[in-house]
């Protein structure tokens, strides 16, 4: 019998897991670190436990601390959500030898299929189709060398444990041993760091295959089905980006197939609980065994929006030994459903992910739409974790209705005061490729080379500089410097878009009624109602309404499809407020500066890689802007670094 349910996650997946349960009638129990005391999670569930310092290895991360918080609440299961224990078959092992239960598989289950080379090896036993490979115990650096020789360029060097796109490295050409040597050293050091375990694993890497998964479930009574396919195939550096449901083109034929190999692979270890078989599928029809991941995965909701199914309470009911709910001839898909993930990182900025307060939020609400969040009402992203912060889901009768509902959804979301990928996710989603669609793994990283940071236009500055008035004179009174009094005009000088602009915002007896850029080109603004944060405008004659924070002198500005930082500049001396330009790398992000290839009097060329810093479970690489040599380093390897502290400065070569 489960009555109690304790969540071993936080965020947006915890608050979904304490949803389901609590509508099953559960008393549900979050744990928290330090970071997260104040979170939407632990306010949703009926008992919270702290269980640690906000580095995650000494809470999420820690199994005495989950079994202790077990026995302090009462919790007779425990539900792990995804990332952090949710593939620890030591964690399962332990709760099972305390007498709870893990709402997941057994920890021979995960052994068996979590690990990508013994689930490959699975597999290939199996006679379910494998790319070539090596997953042997021999680890050394020759030994791998060797065999990725043997298998050939283009080859994946992967982590055997976890998942996510970590400790993964592409690699195009062989002929250059010291980058393959290279590209080992990075992927064993970052499943190290992810998953403490640096074993790696050799494939060999299909250049325009999509990325295709299929969820299963069993329960204890050997009953067995899939729930269909998800198309993964939108990534950026191995890590999704966009995920739907059906796979586009998938006939019903494949879709048996592919389910009945994920089947069989389930079978063969006993599964019990949900679970999903990634697969490589060639324009063909060809498929190609990738890896199992032995839970719930971030992109479940696409499924349950297809199929009207809560895999979550499925989950529950299994682990209570219940026989599952339905028969493979009694699971029917209609529509289509696409889901975003909502980061915050700044995908203009090499995805440097971004921490601190969230000054206001607004989360979509429309027919289709469905938001999976974790944000409190006074939100703010700790540096220790995952960086996503929602998932926004749209439903649609086909995929064009779908595409254009999340469009629109993700329109109608604001995450003000943190740069997020919201704007380069509707990118994404219009883009040619995807809309028609032509996926593959490749696609994404192929269509970003073109891709720049979006320039603020002159409705935007416009904008910006009739609120930034309009809300000092409020402040300050008809005295302040940008008051009406004495003059017609006000100059400011506002910084956005890495650039700084130059403006005169012109007043009426009402406040201001238009701005002037630089070049003549002249705004009509009309602020019709302002609480502060929301705003409805008048725009050369067009109602609009936009989100705009301001603290001081700074500010933030979600309005025409752009959201981004704002800076009137105009009381600071030009060089305070220029930003960094040439040759100067100053850091973006909270993290540990891991690496470290560059000296004071070295040379670099455009392009060359720097340094790497760990941030959020990821190692992010920092690369020369420019051609030049290397005068000064600001941070030694090993060294904990923040936003703005000088990295590398390079004086640029002569022109």
């Amino acid at each position: 019998m489960i009555e109690t349910l304790l969540v071993a996650n936080r965020g947006e997946i915890a608050c979904r897991v304490i949803r389901t349960a609590r509508a099953m009638g559960l008393r549900t129990v979050a744990v928290h670190s330090d970071a997260d005391a104040g979170s939407r999670h632990v306010r949703e569930a009926d008992l919270a436990v702290r269980i640690g310092a906000a580095p995650a290895r000494e809470s999420y991360l820690d199994p005495a601390r989950i079994l202790e918080a077990c026995r302090a609440s009462g919790a007779q299961a425990v539900h792990p959500g995804y990332g952090f224990l949710s593939e620890n078959a030591g964690f399962a092992r332990a709760l099972r030898e305390a007498g709870l239960v893990f709402v997941g598989p057994s920890p021979e289950a995960i052994e068996a299929l979590g690990h990508k080379s013994a689930a490959k090896a699975l597999a290939q036993r199996l006679e379910v189709p494998c790319l070539p490979g090596y997953q042997g115990a021999a680890q050394d650096d020759d030994t791998l060398v060797a065999h990725a020789r043997r298998i050939g360029a283009p080859l994946m060097v992967k982590a055997a444990a976890g998942g996510g796109g970590r400790g993964m490295r592409a690699l195009d050409d062989l002929h250059d041993e010291a980058a393959l040597r290279a590209a080992i050293a990075a992927a064993r050091a970052e499943a190290e760091s992810s998953f403490g375990d640096g074993t790696l694993l050799l494939e060999r890497r299909v250049l325009r295959a999509r990325h295709v998964e299929v969820q299963v479930f069993g329960d204890a009574h050997g009953g067995y089905v899939h729930l269909g396919e998800r198309d993964c195939s939108t990534q950026r550096r191995n890590q999704k980006v966009l995920e739907e449901a059906p796979a586009p083109g998938v006939s019903h034929a494949l879709r048996a197939r592919m389910g009945e190999a994920a089947i069989r692979l389930a079978r063969a270890v006993s599964y019990v609980g949900a679970g999903t078989l990634e697969f490589l599928l060639e324009p063909d029809g060809a498929f190609w065994f990738l890896e199992a991941n032995t839970r719930l995965q971030v992109e479940h909701p696409v499924t349950e929006c297809v199929t009207g199914l809560d895999l979550v309470e499925w989950q529950l009911r299994v682990a209570r030994g219940e026989p599952l709910p339905l028969a493979q001839d009694d699971i029917r898909f209609t529509g289509h459903a696409i889901e975003a993930r909502l980061c915050a990182e700044d995908p203009y900025a090499g995805f440097a992910p971004q921490v601190g307060p969230i000054a206001a939020w607004r989360m979509p609400a429309g027919e289709g739409v469905r938001v999976d969040h974790g944000l409190a009402e006074a939100a703010s992203v700790p540096p220790y974790y995952d960086s996503m912060i929602a998932k926004v889901i749209a439903r649609g009768a086909d995929r064009e209705q779908a595409r254009a509902r999340l469009v629109a959804a993700l329109g109608g979301t604001s995450v003000a005061g943190l740069r997020t990928n919201r704007d380069w996710l509707v990118r994404c989603l219009r883009a040619a490729a995807f809309a028609r669609p032509e996926l593959s793994t490749a696609w994404l990283g192929e269509a970003l080379a073109g891709w720049e940071a979006p320039v603020p236009d002159a409705r935007w500055l416009a904008v910006a500089a009739a609120l930034r008035t309009h809300r000092a004179a409020a402040i300050h009174g008809p005295l302040a410097r940008w008051s009406s009094v004495g003059r017609r005009e006000t100059p400011l000088r506002l910084q956005a878009g890495g650039r700084e602009h130059a403006l005169r915002v012109a007043y009426g007896a009402h406040g201001p009624t238009c701005a002037t850029l630089a070049d003549g080109t002249c705004v009509e603004v009309a602020v019709l109602a302002d609480d502060g944060l929301r705003a409805e405008l008048a725009v050369d004659g067009l109602r609009t309404a936009v989100v705009a924070t301001f603290t001081g002198a700074r500010g933030w500005l979600d309005a025409f499809g752009l959201a981004d930082g704002v800076t009137d500049a105009t009381d600071l001396p030009r060089e305070a407020g220029a930003g960094a330009a040439g040759g100067t790398i100053v850091c973006r992000m909270h993290g540990q500066l891991t690496r470290l290839g560059v000296a004071p009097g070295q040379r670099v060329e455009r392009g060359a890689w720097l340094l790497s810093i760990e941030a959020m479970k990821m190692e992010h690489r920092f690369e020369s802007p420019v051609a030049g040599t290397v005068v000064e380093v600001g941070a030694a390897a090993g060294t904990q670094v923040a936003p703005g502290r000088l990295l590398v400065r390079i004086e640029p070569d002569p022109a």
